[in-house]
C-alpha cells in the first residue's frame, strides 16, 4: 500500500516523507471530507503545523482540495485529472445540516466544456441541506 502512495505523490512530484504518506492514506480512507482539527485528532501525536504544511502541499500539487465551509476548510482527496496547475474540483460539496458532514457530489457538477472567449481556473459548488441518511432515518 505505501509503495502504491509513494507512486502517486511522486508522479504529483511531491517527496513521498512519512507523515505525507501517513496523511494520504488517512484521507483516501475517508468517505466525507475531513478538517484539519480531525486530522490532528486521528494523529494525536503528530505535530499541528506538520500536518497543516502537508495538506497545504497536497493542495498546491492537485492531490487534495480544500472546501471552505463555515469558517472551516475541510479536506477531501481529489480526482487523477488534478495537478498543481488545474483543480478539476467542478463538482457539488454537500453539507448535511444534521450529522455536520461534507460530502463531494461528482454526479453534480459545472461542465468544463463551455465555449468562452474568457478561462475559468476555479468553481465552488457549495450546497446545505439533509443528506440522503439522514433523510432516511428522519421518514422513518
Amino acid at each position: 500500500m505505501n509503495k502504491d502512495i509513494e507512486n502517486k505523490l511522486l508522479h504529483k512530484n511531491t517527496k513521498p516523507t512519512s507523515m505525507r504518506i501517513l496523511v494520504y492514506d488517512f484521507l483516501n480512507r475517508q468517505e466525507v471530507a475531513v478538517s484539519l482539527t480531525e486530522i490532528e485528532n486521528y494523529f494525536e501525536n503528530a505535530d499541528r503545523s506538520t500536518i497543516y504544511r502537508t495538506l497545504k502541499t497536497f493542495e498546491e500539487k492537485g492531490i487534495v482540495h480544500g472546501i471552505q465551509e463555515n469558517n472551516t476548510t475541510k479536506y477531501h482527496l481529489c480526482e487523477d485529472g488534478c495537478n498543481e496547475n488545474t483543480h478539476r474540483d467542478w463538482h457539488l460539496h454537500f453539507y448535511c445540516k444534521i450529522c455536520k458532514q461534507t460530502t463531494c457530489k461528482e454526479d453534480i457538477s459545472f461542465p468544463e466544456n463551455i465555449a468562452a472567449n474568457f478561462r475559468i481556473d476555479e468553481v465552488r459548488l457549495f450546497a446545505k441541506g439533509i443528506c440522503e441518511n439522514c433523510l432516511s432515518e428522519t421518514l422513518q
